[in-house]
């Protein structure tokens, strides 16, 4: 593998600094762009499966650093509140973003990966090089780009992007809260419009992040009558707002959520994490995906760099056919119960099946989560 191959890295999250990881313990330099300071918060439901513990651990990542919550039981109420439960097959662990993200932040400085804090402003591919230019009026030029920049950027706009020009209903909400909670439980409590996961992270701190559409949201003058208004009608999650102090100021919100087919790759950019697909909270898997997307990615454009892939037109085809084997169905799945979450009768008699039957939520979850990741080979 030659010294001077280089590849840039498109954002900071949780996909893009496991790639950084991966590619830079693997020998490849690695520079990662991203505008944001950390540590710093993120809206997501802060769960992991068990499934990417392996492939941490072969990174030098070990959760139990941080102290998550031990997650192995599922909980899951319909807007009613009629309750079913379950258990998780793999199991998996609670941690929130903030620490999980910086200490991945700190790893990848270890390996020796530059990071650049400035704003991506575009990316353009010419006789097989890119060219990344940045807010600060400064050029990076690499033969390999990952992109990781998250669920909606303004790169995305800048590739016109076929998603972006798209309005979507959905609106997340998230914060932390003190209060009392079992330690091993994951719970999935739908309401009118949407879904509210519930789970412990580190430091005995609870995760709120709910899914919402935001025709029946903006009804409402404020997230705190939104709250009372329609969440509150599920009596789990009344119990569970009523039980719990807030540690933030306020909630953190992002709007304009997708969840569109995207393509893995555009502009010879190999998209990971929810840059290249989003899958739907109800689902519960998001960071495990993001985890092993970035692990497909490394593979692969390491093996390009050793030659083992010949050409980039084959790296591409590779990348693409692995991805869409690995996510392709878990997203089909969640694109579904997006839809359904939207026709509230309709809805509400699904769920109603569910609980009536109730051997079908672990066929679910298992159609949503993988097997536990192979660990790369040298």
């Amino acid at each position: 593998m030659e010294a001077n191959q280089t590849v840039i890295i498109a954002g900071g999250g949780l996909a893009g600094l496991t790639a950084a990881i991966h590619l830079s313990k693997i020998g490849i330099a690695v520079t990662l762009v991203d505008k944001n300071e950390f540590p710093k918060h993120k809206v997501c439901g802060e769960y992991i499966s068990n499934e990417v513990l392996p492939y941490l651990n072969w990174l030098g990542v070990n959760p139990e650093n941080l102290h998550p919550a031990h997650i192995s039981k599922i909980v899951f109420s319909t807007g009613k509140g009629k309750k079913l439960d379950g258990d998780l097959p793999l199991g998996g662990f609670g941690l929130s973003r903030y620490a999980l993200d910086f200490y991945l932040y700190q790893i990848a400085l270890e390996y020796g990966c530059q990071v650049i804090r400035e704003t991506i402003t575009s990316i353009d591919f010419k006789d097989n090089r890119f060219s990344v230019a940045l807010s600060n009026d400064q050029i990076l030029q690499s033969e390999m780009v990952i992109g990781a920049f998250g669920k909606r950027s303004n790169i995305d706009q800048k590739m016109h992007r076929h998603f972006i020009g798209k309005k979507s209903p959905w609106l997340a909400v998230k914060g932390h809260f003190k209060g009392t909670l079992s330690d091993d439980v994951v719970g999935l409590h739908n309401f009118r419009g949407g879904y509210c996961g519930v789970s412990k992270v580190e430091n005995d701190i609870i995760n709120i992040c709910y899914l919402a559409d935001f025709p029946t949201f903006k009804a409402y003058k404020n997230i705190d009558e939104y709250q009372k208004e329609v969440l509150y009608q599920n009596p789990e999650l009344k119990q569970v707002f009523e039980n719990t102090e807030p540690i933030f100021d306020k909630p953190m919100t992002i709007s304009q959520i997708s969840f569109d087919k995207k393509d893995c790759v555009e502009n010879h950019i190999l998209m990971i994490g929810d840059t290249a697909g989003l899958i739907h909270p109800l689902c519960g898997n998001g960071m495990a995906m993001a985890i092993h997307s970035a692990k497909i990615a490394s593979e692969l454009i390491g093996q390009y760099f050793n030659g083992a892939i010949t050409s980039r037109e084959s790296l591409e085809k590779q990348y693409t056919m692995t991805w869409n084997k690995q996510f392709s169905s878990r997203l089909r799945i969640g694109r579904w119960l997006g839809s359904l979450l939207q026709r509230q009768t309709l809805s509400e008699w699904a769920l109603n099946v569910v609980a009536f039957f109730p051997s079908l939520l672990p066929k679910i979850i298992r159609h949503t989560h993988g097997k536990l990741l192979t660990v790369p080979q040298p």
